[in-house]
């Protein structure tokens, strides 16, 4: 899809919205809304990010307490999920041990999919900038794509920030960390008018280079490499800048225009997902700077549109553009070696819509109806010293329908179908795959108990080649090549229970057939992922307390071809995590406690998919905030303090690198990319 054909279609959903406003939709007043109106009278709305996974939930007070400055702030307390990377470049949220490259992940409808760096992250966007977070565990629903779930953000926009009765409000914030970064947010927000109103924010963050816990960098063996702690090549900023303009055009219908921009830039280190260890032995090694001036930029703009038929129908639509390009200053390199470029560059679009719509018909039994479609086109690029040198595209349709069935008794049963069609102009291969899958599920409600089984089928082409590394420049031709299948078997359950308790446990196995290894870009075997996820929650007056807990198991049964895989597990598997939070309000003088301990689980020694066969170490890290709002002194105004990782810990993810390695030019390799060390923080707020 070309920039035009955005246009048209821009302009299609706008003349839609306009023509389907009639008198008897602005007579209309929900209950709902009058209702939030009335819980709002008092206070404040809060400013934070709700969290929702199809195991737990997790409201916005309880996450805006942890000053979340980065993804794994807001993820990492679901279980079955984690976020590994601690440099600001390299941010991978993970499911179940798959990454982001097999999941579907969307920022207000915009698809975010794209395989620019395999040192980085394929997601950059800063916490503060989030209004809600939902997390699909698995893959259970034809409605999304994906190997391995979902992961939809949605920022903020006015209306959710206006307290009621309030026309025009703002809010600034500053906030320090003692490891090792300070930062501030301004936004402004309110109505124009009666039907359209407005969002204005920008947020930034300063980093320093931050040092571990213990204060000491090791590298194979336990050896020292750098005694006081400082990992470089983490210096930079983070920019993140959002603008939205809403427009009611009746009680029944909304339009929605957004334009994000982002910005990571610093001097960091070349490989953001590895060690100090590595990057000191590598640079050392060939002569070469430690750091290099490196830019990571992200414009998103969206189109949506949300609008309520009436008969138990509405229709959501979102058309966007998303554009991410990632340069790097590579003339210390250039300095040695000649032959080598001064200015690499990579640069990954994604142009699409869909449209969600929702109908319930009732004749004989109720039945649900969720429906959609989707396109997306993508576009890389990569250029050396302002030159283009290469370039892929893809093009991805889909179709789905699925269709809750109710009966009196609590049973429903919900069967749905998709199909994909995936056209790819790749180096490795230039074909269209398609696909029909199915998925059932089996649902029964009964007072407080809920139980659901479900299987859904899976469907994955070949992704484009890595962006940054020359978007397919010497990749080689596999026109052999199959698309991924597969299916995700899930049975859960969720209970109510008496005195504040409630919970619920999720059993799953998921078959990943003809994974596809990208060092080798072919199938290399079937890919085998089980395991459970559990949760108890109880709240006795203003205490409350979630336990959870997650494990998971990969393994691979490998072709003939490539033997040496043969029973090998993903590299960023988790196996078992345990979280346990306790949150204390004190409504009298307005505060709020929160204690968060996180307990993972020891790896034993494994082959894995990164050709590594190293042991994970357990670790545990306890962290604790409070947050007072001075309400009666000075309404509108938040402090927050808080220190992650309270005892120091030494550790790092079992979602990021981690291991030891040996490269025939650089020798042993530490490559575990630690996470920080006690980090004492402060935010102060003040919304008006």
């Amino acid at each position: 899809m070309k920039k035009n054909q955005l246009t048209a279609i821009i302009a299609l959903v706008l003349s839609g919205s306009l023509a389907a406003q009639t008198d008897d939709v602005n007579i209309k007043q929900t209950d709902d809304a009058n209702q939030d109106n009335v819980e709002n009278m008092d206070g404040m709305k809060v400013w934070g990010t709700k969290v929702q996974s199809t195991s737990l939930a997790i409201n916005e007070e309880d996450i805006t307490i942890k000053q979340a400055d980065h993804l794994s702030d807001l993820l990492r307390s679901l279980p079955g999920v984690d976020v590994g990377g601690a440099h600001s470049l390299n941010q991978r949220i993970n499911i179940r041990g798959l990454d982001d490259k097999d999941l579907a992940i969307t920022i207000d409808g915009a698809v975010q999919n794209t395989y620019m760096y395999h040192h980085a992250g394929n997601l950059q966007i800063h916490a503060d900038i989030l209004k809600s977070v939902e997390v699909q565990v698995g893959t259970n629903s034809v409605i999304n794509g994906g190997l391995g779930g979902a992961v939809k953000f949605e920022t903020k926009e006015a209306k959710d920030l206006l307290s009621y009765g309030q026309q025009f409000g703002g809010r600034i914030q500053g906030s320090f960390a003692d490891n090792d970064s300070t930062g501030g947010s301004v936004s402004v927000f309110g109505q124009l008018s009666d039907d359209v109103d407005f969002l204005g924010y920008y947020n930034y963050v300063d980093r320093d280079n931050y040092t571990v816990g213990g204060g000491k960098i090791l590298g194979k063996d336990g050896l020292v490499v750098n005694d006081t702690g400082e990992v470089k090549g983490l210096a930079g900023r983070t920019k993140d800048a959002l603008i939205k303009l809403g427009w009611d055009i009746s009680p029944l219908q909304r339009l929605e225009l957004g334009i994000e921009s982002y910005e990571d830039a610093g001097n960091y280190s070349f490989r953001p997902d590895m060690g100090l260890a590595t990057d000191i032995a590598i640079a050392d090694s060939l002569g070469l700077p430690l750091t290099y001036p490196t830019q990571f930029t992200r414009d998103t703009y969206t189109l949506n549109h949300e609008m309520d038929l009436g008969d138990s129908t509405v229709l959501k639509t979102a058309v966007y553009y998303n554009n991410s390009e990632l340069m790097r200053d590579e003339s210390g390199i250039a300095a040695v070696f000649p032959d080598s470029s001064s200015l690499i560059q990579g640069e990954a679009k994604n142009t699409g819509f869909n449209v969600l719509g929702q109908t319930g018909l009732s004749f004989g039994l109720q039945h649900d109806l969720t429906y959609g479609v989707e396109m997306i086109d993508y576009e890389t690029s990569y250029s050396q010293d302002g030159s283009m040198v290469s370039g892929e595209d893809a093009t991805n349709y889909a179709l789905y329908i699925e269709d809750r069935i109710s009966w009196d008794n609590g049973i429903s049963l919900t069967p749905g179908v998709r199909f994909d069609s995936y056209d790819v102009n790749s180096t490795i291969v230039n074909k269209t795959f398609d696909d029909v899958t199915f998925g059932l599920a089996f649902e029964y409600n009964a007072n407080r108990l809920s139980f659901k089984l479900s299987s859904t089928q899976l469907f994955k082409g070949p992704e484009l080649a890595e962006v940054f590394i020359g978007a397919g420049l010497n990749d080689t031709t596999n026109p052999d090549i199959k698309a991924e299948t597969g299916a995700n078997h899930q049975m859960s359950f969720t209970y109510q229970a008496d005195h504040g308790f409630d919970f619920g446990a999720t059993l799953f196995k998921t078959e990943v057939d003809d994974y596809i290894y990208e060092y080798a870009d072919d199938n290399i075997g079937n890919l085998t992922i089980d395991g459970y996820e559990l949760y108890v929650h109880h709240k006795a007056g203003n205490l409350s307390t979630m336990l959870s807990h997650a494990a998971q198991d990969s393994e691979l049964s490998a072709f003939s071809d490539y033997s040496d895989f043969e029973g090998a597990r993903l590299d960023r598997s988790i196996g078992d995590s345990t979280n346990l939070s306790f949150d204390y309000q004190m409504p009298d003088y307005n505060m709020h406690w929160h204690w968060n301990t996180q307990y993972i689980g020891a790896l034993s020694a494994q082959a894995d998919l990164d050709e590594l066969n190293n042991p994970k170490k357990s670790y545990t890290v306890h962290n604790i905030s409070m947050k007072w709002y001075p309400q009666n002194q000075l309404k509108g105004l938040e402090l927050t303090l808080g220190v992650d990782n309270l005892f120091d810990k030494h550790y790092a993810s079992h979602a990021s690198r981690t291991g030891d390695s040996f490269h025939p030019r650089f020798g042993d390799l530490h490559l575990t990319d630690y996470e920080p060390g006690r980090n004492a923080k402060v935010t102060i707020a003040y919304k008006f």
